[in-house]
């Protein structure tokens, strides 16, 4: 196991565990992020931030690795996120959605290039955003 998978493994583990502290360590100061419902992150702050705010939607959330990659100073994961929202929603425009208290269980797939330091400098999260917000009865009802 190289340096990359070993800092996404750490990833995993800390926003699992709602472990800003942790995550603060995992993003060099410059990082970018790129996430299907937060866009383009800037800055290590801006990264953990997201990570706090979803956390914070899903506290027990829990992510079952169906795959796991290293390609030189990238790993890849792709797995399964599930968990029970108990929390506020923060929306990207500010304003925030009470708890749903739905079950969500989203496929996704990851990417985090580190630096030599070991530190994430370009990270990407790909999910399915409609089957997300479908999942926590976000989305209006179809017309008949």
């Amino acid at each position: 196991m190289g340096q990359a998978r070993e800092v996404m493994d750490r990833l995993t583990a800390a926003v699992t565990a709602a472990d800003s502290e942790s995550l603060v360590g995992l993003y060099a100061k410059d990082a970018v992020a790129v996430t299907p419902d937060g866009g383009e992150l800037h800055g290590r702050d801006d990264i953990v931030e997201y990570w706090r705010q979803m956390t914070q939607a899903i506290p027990d959330g829990t992510y079952e690795s169906l795959h796991a990659y290293e390609v030189g100073d990238t790993a890849i994961d792709e797995g399964v996120f599930s968990g029970r929202n108990t929390g506020p929603i923060q929306l990207p425009d500010g304003r925030t959605l009470p708890a749903t208290q739905k079950e969500i269980r989203i496929r996704g797939v990851d990417f985090a290039t580190v630096d030599e330091s070991g530190q994430i400098v370009d990270y990407r999260l790909y999910f399915d955003e409609m089957e997300f917000l479908g999942q926590l009865g976000l989305l209006p009802d179809e017309p008949s």
